[in-house]
């Protein structure tokens, strides 16, 4: 497991650490490590500057702070421990929950020249001996654990016999008992601190509440340690939420329309769902793999690693996909159904666009996804307390769906953030109107009403649409609801605005649905509504125009397609050295065994492209480009557009942008959507994590 050494100045924690050197020696330190660190930056990672709040994170790490960091996907936050753990001595150290992507992780910072290792369920005895031999002979910069390792006395004993320069705990949320990726393992973690006092510890996650920052630092027990919060805000991901009409035609759409070969993820919420939608896009054209807990582990895995390695799949998964995931050129994730929290799909929507391009996070949300919801939480384990919290989640969730405001505004509010309108979302692009639908609402409730007391019979929302259409349909006839007074009076609506309506009103708790056919019934809230107490806005939903051409704008909307990779946005001859550089990194990579990114992300490829730098010395001043790649695949680059290496830089290297998170090192109905039958016996809220 050797790799590329380099020599990067050590700090001696001794005289690091806050409170064990005199001023002077602090100062000394202190800048001895920023040099260090900045130096780590430059010849390791390629960049030539710290981008927000990374410097004085790792500023804080490096001289033996602890330290909480909430810093949003694509924000940098796994240079805030590798970093430290480069110029620290001993190893660095990594809680990590994500098994399946260690191998990936470690593979992505031995290119680039980085001793790291990991320790897993999924090495035999002879793997894990070495990893430990190496650690112990201190030879590893970084070593990944699984939490559930520091469980096993045998794993502790080894660190006490190494040398830690670090505690790195990633996925911090984890922590959080009600949170949505609640990880028990991760409770035992707050002994680190009591098991080695003296090394700073700093843990980080990209998804946390105000109300999930407090569990965190409490639980880890970091309420002393500097907090850093990063805004939570991904610009280049622009949020649209469309009202659901046969969901994975319009998936289909987005993908011809915007993303056509683009590399996207699609969430769905039951395994049923996750493979006809794959099997819908692959007869459809669209290159498409299932992922889910019930699928055989080697199948889950493969298909994981194609995604890593092969250009422009289309992976369509349960949320057991994704945590972790560093694929930097996801263009889109879209979801066929509404997530159980605000939370999650923030975590979901980030893994687009980690890149820093434009991209897409798409939902299609209707009237089943509510009641799909509602019945969830009513059946769910747990007591009250526990059935509120999830009420709660999903009234969030609900609340960003049916908002007027816009999206981004709603969403980093969540999390405690302000912020203007953004200009990147669809209601910012279309602003829906809202308008007082007070007496649509008192007429559907009332029909609602009408079935039960005078026919003591309930009804799904669809009987209900056609008794105030007038529709006389079968069902209609056979029940002589066409003699209800209500029969008609709703004529001035339209199927899918009567849809809306109801949709609205169960969102808002003015309407419910229970039993085994989802049945409407009355809140108690719905009294205020009949009894005109109570006015009730709703959201009217916007005309959809036509998207704009695959103009390739990089600015804006970010909403026009783009050809793949986002080649579309380069002028034509540096379009094909892109190209041709990509063409060079597919094979590179899979002569390697190892996804493309790990050779160089996009970003860097389109910045060589544009520079076509001459010389070795002109293609190390592109970012990204660290010393380790420059001597390990330089050439080979500038073979690829035919430049010619001479004495010296005959070019000024270009300007590096500050470090993107390269996140290996930072960090169903098709017809009637609102059928009144009940749900398929498919299990659609398994506990679907791998």
């Amino acid at each position: 497991m050797s790799a590329p050494e380099f020599e990067t100045p050590r700090i001696d924690q001794d005289h690091a650490a806050d409170g064990t050197a005199g001023e002077g020696a602090g100062r000394v330190a202190a800048e001895a490590a920023r040099g260090g660190a900045l130096d780590v930056l430059h010849r390791v990672f390629g960049y030539d500057a710290f981008r927000g709040s990374q410097q004085e994170i790792i500023d804080h790490v490096v001289g033996g702070g602890d330290a909480l960091v909430l810093m949003p996907t694509g924000g940098g936050k796994s240079l805030c421990y590798q970093i430290p753990a480069l110029v620290r001595r001993g190893t660095g150290v990594v809680v990590s929950p994500l098994i399946a992507l260690m191998q990936d992780q470690v593979d992505a910072l031995r290119a680039l020249g980085v001793r790291a290792g990991f320790l897993n369920s999924t090495q035999d005895l002879d793997e894990r001996r070495l990893v430990e031999a190496e650690f112990l002979a201190g030879e590893l910069d970084l070593l990944y654990l699984a939490p559930e390792r520091l469980r096993v006395e045998s794993t502790v004993r080894l660190l006490e016999r190494g040398a830690i320069s670090l505690f790195a705990i990633d996925e911090a949320h984890c922590v959080a008992q009600w949170g949505h990726d609640f990880r028990p393992d991760y409770l035992a973690l707050s002994a680190l601190h009591e098991r080695w006092p003296d090394v700073p510890r700093v843990a980080l996650t990209a998804t946390a509440t105000e109300a999930t920052h407090a569990e965190i630092a409490s639980r880890l027990k970091l309420q002393d340690a500097r907090h850093f919060v990063a805004s939570f805000d991904r610009p280049n991901i622009q949020y649209r939420i469309a009202p659901k009409n046969e969901p994975r035609r319009q998936l289909l759409q987005l993908l011809r329309s915007e993303h056509e070969g683009d590399a996207g993820i699609v969430y769905c919420l039951s395994r049923s769902s996750v493979e006809k939608t794959a099997e819908f896009l692959v007869k459809n054209g669209v290159r498409a793999l299932p992922y889910h807990a019930g699928l055989d582990a080697r199948v889950r895995q493969e298909n994981q690693a194609r995604f890593l390695r092969e250009d422009g799949l289309v992976m369509v998964a349960t949320i057991a996909f994704g945590m972790g995931i560093d694929k930097p050129d996801v263009r889109f994730v879209a979801h066929l159904d509404l997530p159980k929290s605000v939370e999650g799909y923030y975590q979901e929507t980030g893994r687009a666009g980690r890149d820093g391009l434009p991209s897409t996070a798409w939902l299609a949300y209707g009237y089943q996804d509510v009641v799909q919801q509602r019945k969830m939480i009513d059946t769910s384990e747990g007591d009250a307390a526990h059935r509120r919290r999830l009420a709660e989640h999903v009234d969030a969730m609900l609340a960003l769906c049916e908002t007027v405001e816009c999206r981004r505004v709603r969403l980093l509010d969540y999390f405690g953030q302000k912020s203007e309108p953004c200009g990147n979302c669809d209601t910012c692009l279309s602003p829906p109107a809202s308008w007082d639908g007070t007496v649509p609402a008192q007429k559907l409730l009332s029909t609602v009403v009408r079935l039960k007391r005078e026919r003591n019979q309930k009804f799904g929302v669809g009987q209900a649409v056609d008794i105030l259409l007038g529709r006389k349909t079968a069902k209609v006839i056979q029940f002589d609801h066409d003699a209800l007074s209500v029969f008609g009076i709703g004529a001035d609506l339209t199927d899918a605005q009567w849809r809306s309506v109801a949709r609205q009103l169960l969102s808002q708790g003015l309407l419910a649905v229970e039993g085994e056919y989802s049945t409407l019934v009355l809140t108690p809230e719905s009294s205020e509504v009949l009894g005109g107490q109570r006015t009730v806005t709703l959201r009217k939903e916007p005309e959809r125009v036509a998207k704009a051409g695959r103009s390739g704008s990089s600015g804006g909307s970010g909403s026009g397609g783009r050809g793949r990779a986002a080649a579309v946005e380069l002028p034509q001859e540096a379009a094909e050295v892109f190209e041709a550089l990509r063409a060079w990194r597919a094979a590179t990579a899979k002569e390697q065994g190892v996804p493309a990114y790990v050779i160089f992300h996009d970003a860097t490829l389109r910045e060589i492209a544009l520079a076509k730098p001459a010389t070795l010395g002109a293609l190390s001043g592109i970012s990204g480009v660290g010393e380790n790649k420059l001597a390990k695949y330089g050439q080979s680059i500038l073979d690829t557009f035919g430049a010619d290496e001479g004495p010296g830089s005959s070019a000024a290297p270009p300007a590096s942008n500050p470090p993107m998170d390269e996140d290996p090192f930072p960090d169903d109905p098709p017809e009637d959507p609102f059928p009144d039958e009940p749900f398929p016996d498919d299990d659609p809220f398994p506990d679907d994590r791998v």
